[in-house]
C-alpha cells in the first residue's frame, strides 16, 4: 500500500486533477473540441486494443461497430424521441450482436480471415446505409435535431459537458482494460496471442475467448459511436463506416503500444495532435493529407518503435517518479 505522499500516488492524482480543470484552461472552444476527440479516440483505441492488442486479432473494420452504434441510436432518437442516454446502451448492444456471427465464424480459423471479414463487414454496412435511403437518408446522412441546452437529450450549450462525458468514458475504458488484463480472460488472450496452438493444448478455448473479447470491444465501440453522433449532430456513411476511420482506430493502439493499458491513451493524444496540427497549418488545402500523416506515423513506429511509444513513456514516467520527493517526508 503506497503512502499518500508517495510520488506514485500524488503524481497520477495530479494528472487527473489537471484533466478535470483542463477545459477551463483552454483559450477557446476549438481546443476543447480537440481534447474531446482525443478522449473519444482513447475509447476507440482502447476498445480495439482488447481484441487487436491482447487477442492478437487484427481488425481493419472496427468502424462497422462504431457506425452501427451511431446509426441505431440516431434513428431511434429521431423516430421515437428516446433519450440518447438510453439509446447509448442500445447502440452498444446492437454492435455487440453484430460481432457475434463474425467471432463465431472467423475465430475457428487461423490466418487473415478476421481482418478480411471486418473490412468486408464495414463496407457492406456502408453500402446498405447508402442503399436504404428511405430509412437512412443515404449519402445525405442523418442529423440530430438541436434542442438547445437539454441534458436529458445529451445536448449542451457548450462543449465542456461533452468533454467530461468523454473523459469519464475514456477512464472507464482504461479501468475495463486493466480489469480484463488481470482477469482470466486477459491471461487467456495473452497466451493465445503468443502461441494459439500451445494455449489450446493447455485447454484454453481460443475461439470462445476471442469472441468474448470482440463482443466487449464491439459494445464499447458502439457506445462511442452513439456519443460521437450526439456530439457532432450529423453522421454520414463514409464518416462512420469508412476504411480511413477503421485504420485510424487501429493506429491509435499501434502507435501507443498494443497489449498495454495506457498505450491507446498515448496513441490517441499523438494521433489527434498530429492530425489537428496538419489541418491547422495547411487549413484544409490538401484533402487526404491526414492519410499521409497516418502512413508516416505508422512507418515511423514500425521502424523505430515497433512496440509503440509506451516503453519510452514508461521509462520517462519511472524516472520522474524516482526523482520526485515524497510529500511531507512520506515513504512508500
Amino acid at each position: 500500500m503506497k503512502a499518500a505522499g508517495s510520488p506514485e500516488v500524488y503524481l497520477p492524482a495530479g494528472m487527473l486533477l489537471f484533466l478535470i480543470v483542463l477545459p477551463f484552461l483552454l483559450p477557446n472552444p476549438f481546443y476543447v473540441h480537440i481534447v474531446v476527440m482525443m478522449a473519444v479516440f482513447v475509447v476507440l483505441g482502447g476498445a480495439w486494443n482488447l481484441i487487436g492488442g491482447y487477442g492478437g486479432q487484427l481488425s481493419l473494420g472496427h468502424a462497422a461497430f462504431f457506425g452501427t452504434g451511431a446509426y441505431v441510436s440516431t434513428l431511434m432518437v429521431n423516430a421515437y424521441g428516446i433519450s440518447p442516454w438510453i439509446t447509448m446502451w442500445l447502440g452498444g448492444l446492437a454492435a455487440l450482436l453484430l460481432s457475434l456471427p463474425v467471432g463465431i465464424i472467423c475465430f475457428r480459423l487461423q490466418g487473415p480471415y478476421f481482418a478480411i471479414a471486418t473490412i468486408g463487414l464495414a463496407e457492406t454496412l456502408r453500402l446498405l446505409v447508402l442503399h436504404f435511403r428511405d430509412i437512412t437518408s443515404g449519402a445525405q446522412g442523418l442529423t440530430v435535431p438541436f434542442k438547445g441546452d437539454a441534458p436529458w437529450q445529451l445536448q449542451f450549450g457548450s462543449k465542456i459537458p461533452y468533454y467530461y462525458i468523454a473523459l469519464i468514458m475514456a477512464v472507464g475504458v482504461v479501468l475495463i482494460t486493466r480489469r480484463m488484463e488481470r482477469a482470466r480472460l486477459g491471461h487467456y488472450l495473452v497466451a493465445i496471442g503468443q502461441n494459439q496452438d500451445a494455449a489450446e493444448a493447455l485447454g484454453i478455448n481460443s475461439a470462445r475467448a476471442k469472441a468474448r473479447a470482440l463482443a466487449l470491444s464491439a459494445f464499447v465501440t458502439g457506445v462511442a459511436g452513439v456519443f460521437y453522433a450526439q456530439y457532432t449532430y450529423v453522421i454520414h456513411p463514409d464518416s462512420v463506416f469508412g476504411l480511413g476511420l477503421s485504420i485510424q482506430i487501429a493506429l491509435v493502439a499501434i502507435v501507443g503500444g498494443v497489449g498495454t493499458t495506457m498505450g491507446p491513451v498515448l496513441g490517441a493524444v499523438i494521433m489527434e495532435f498530429f492530425i489537428q496540427s496538419t489541418q491547422i497549418i495547411f487549413a484544409g488545402q490538401y484533402p487526404g493529407l491526414e492519410l499521409m500523416v497516418y502512413g508516416g506515423l505508422l512507418v515511423a513506429v514500425i521502424l523505430w518503435r515497433p512496440r509503440g511509444v509506451i516503453p519510452w513513456f514508461a521509462r520517462l514516467y519511472q524516472g520522474l517518479v524516482a526523482h520526485l520527493p515524497a510529500a511531507g517526508g512520506a515513504r512508500a
